[in-house]
């Protein structure tokens, strides 16, 4: 693990926008495509804000969650509509989005559909992920009914999951899928997810699930 420290979350937002922009540049001169994978939640908020006035070519980028709740997407609590608001405008519009959601009462119904859709774009260029006070990450909870599935190596890319902190059923993104990505960044921001991924690093994966990602990946945090 890197951690980096920035002054102030208004220094750390415009400097991972760049490095995420850079990620993307460099996939795309390297493989003429790039997928990026993005939190849901407020955090990432002003990092989209800014990331999606880049300069990147962006008509060959795919851009996806890192999980989803089981909502439509004119739910205020949807992820896929937080995209859509703060990142899929400006030049950043021409970005594919690759859904977490299609309508079904329940997230197994839809998984089939939702893994091949999400195939073409595996392993993801750049990862960008959040961390919950929990030590949680995408929808990978701390007491989840599938978590130690969706930690194995041999899990499947896409899982459905459900939680107690989770509120609605979850689609996520599974452990193998996020330690493949090519780049990992963790956005937290406060004392108390300072305290608590520095706790991860010596606690397993069930207990601490950011730990499963945390070995190559950089951190960027400010109080």
């Amino acid at each position: 693990m890197r951690l980096i420290a920035y002054p102030d979350r208004d220094t750390l937002y415009h400097a991972l926008a760049r490095v995420l922009a850079d990620g993307l540049s460099t996939a795309l001169v390297a493989q003429g495509r790039a997928s990026l994978s993005v939190p849901g939640g407020t955090s990432p908020g002003p990092v989209f804000d800014l990331l999606a006035k880049m300069p990147l070519d962006w008509a060959k980028v795919a851009v996806f969650l890192n999980d989803e709740r089981w909502v439509g997407d004119d739910s205020p609590r949807s992820n896929t509509r937080l995209l859509r608001d703060r990142l899929l405008r400006g030049p950043a519009a021409k970005a594919q989005l690759v859904p977490l959601y299609a309508p079904a009462a329940r997230p197994e119904d839809q998984l089939t559909a939702l893994s091949a859709g999400l195939a073409p774009h595996l392993s993801i260029s750049v990862l960008l992920l959040g961390m919950g006070a929990d030590m949680h990450t995408a929808s990978l909870f701390p007491g989840a009914d599938l978590l130690t599935q969706a930690l194995a190596a041999d899990a499947p890319p896409l899982m459905a999951l459900r939680a107690e902190a989770a509120g609605e059923p979850r689609v996520t993104l599974t452990a193998p899928v996020l330690q493949a990505a090519e780049a990992i960044h963790i956005l937290i921001t406060g004392a108390e997810k300072r305290a608590a991924i520095t706790r991860a690093w010596d606690l397993p994966p069930e207990q601490a699930p950011i730990r499963a990602v945390l070995d190559n990946a950089t951190v960027h945090w400010a109080e």
